[in-house]
């Protein structure tokens, strides 16, 4: 095998999509500073039990774990960088009101999510802690909206769910951790078959229940023959109600409602979402509330967010164009390198044109030229 031959699902990211990716970083990281969100940089290695505390075998099955040399404990490369930023608020900040962070750095995964995926998602996020209500929740949904917005997504769309609903059938059910696991997968695959098979020996009214949700998607009928179909239960009615005060809040987009939509990591306890474009097959954004993540860290606090790998959603928008530049003739004159200098010095790219290199073609469109006229170096348009 070639030496430089990389993993699988590891790639080298060229000029060109490089060049979208930092735009895009930058974008979304100003979007999210226009909110009132502080920019934190965690680790991208922790010790394991802090790395995995209170995040379920998913993440888990997904981290890369070695050994430190230094002090022989177990680290792992993180999966994902929420239980981190919430480790951050509960055991560094420490603050008593509500904080807004942000984040954006590259995480790792042993396999891909899915196919053709990278196993190096450039994963940015916003979290809002230390607020239960949902104002929190519709703050994080907007700011997420305006994030793909800022990445020209055209026409988001967003589906609504809450994992109360499942959490309160199951309530009270005999049933070992790996069943409910199981079961959370065949609602989330709409798998009616392997539903009715793990379900078979729960009581009716459960049963019953929990297959009904694989049917209950669309648009916001849904919310009326939840409440028809399901149990009438505190956390479920308010869980609906919840769903139903998000949505009209949500002008000018599309909403959808997906009951049974249980994807992602363990930690969600409240509402949460998935945005998606026209085009996209998966879901370009997914979050939502989070409340028992910082247990694990000594402070148990309100949490909502959410999170998107940089590089899908490059991969999902058009191309942006070319930075404007200025071409300039390669010089040793001083009168050359100081027009250059003073070009460079009021934000202007500059390509200096080596001898030899007149006609090649780069990662910047050179719409204008540095030319000598009447003895003075003047930009000129091509």
């Amino acid at each position: 095998m070639s030496a430089w031959v990389l993993p699988d699902h590891i790639a080298d990211v060229l000029p060109s999509e490089a060049r979208h990716i930092e735009e895009l970083r930058r974008d979304l990281l100003d979007t999210a500073r226009r909110y009132g969100y502080e920019l934190v940089m965690p680790p991208v290695l922790e010790h394991l039990e802090s790395l995995l505390t209170g995040t379920g075998k998913a993440l888990d099955l997904q981290t890369f774990k070695l050994v430190d040399q230094l002090s022989g404990r177990m680290l792992g490369l993180r999966a994902d960088s929420t239980p981190q930023v919430a480790r951050i608020d509960a055991h560094l900040l420490n603050r008593a009101g509500v904080t807004r962070l942000c984040y954006c750095g590259p995480v790792l995964h042993t396999r891909p999510d899915k196919p053709h995926a990278t196993r190096e998602p450039l994963q940015f996020g916003a979290e809002i802690y230390g607020h239960g209500g949902l104002e929190a929740d519709l703050e994080i949904l907007l700011l997420a909206l305006d994030c793909l917005r800022a990445a020209r997504v055209p026409a988001p769309m967003v589906d609504l769910a809450d994992v109360r609903i499942v959490d309160a059938l199951l309530d009270g059910v005999s049933a070992q951790s790996t069943q409910v696991q199981d079961i959370h997968h065949a609602l989330a695959s709409k798998d009616a078959s392997a539903l009715a098979s793990l379900t078979r020996n729960l009581d009716h009214a459960a049963r019953e229940a929990l297959r009904a949700l694989v049917d209950l998607y669309g648009d916001a009928t849904v919310l009326e023959r939840a409440r028809t179909v399901l149990p009438a239960r505190p956390a479920i009615g308010a869980a609906l109600d919840h769903l139903g005060w998000l949505a009209s809040h949500l002008h000018g987009v599309a909403v959808s409602f997906d009951l049974a939509d249980l994807r992602g990591y363990a930690y969600y306890s409240g509402a949460r979402f998935s945005i998606f474009s026209p085009d996209a097959v998966d879901a370009l954004v997914r979050g939502g509330r989070y409340d028992e993540v910082g247990a694990a860290f000594g402070r148990k606090r309100p949490a909502v967010g959410f999170s998107l790998d940089v590089k899908a959603l490059v991969a999902a928008v058009p191309p942006r164009q070319l930075h404007a530049a200025i071409r300039a003739p390669w010089s040793e004159a001083d009168d050359v390198r100081k027009a250059i200098a003073g070009l460079r010095a009021k934000g202007e790219t500059v390509v200096c044109v080596l001898p030899g290199h007149e006609s090649e073609v780069d990662e910047f469109q050179c719409d204008r030229e540095l030319l000598q006229v009447a003895g003075q170096w003047v930009v000129q348009a091509i």
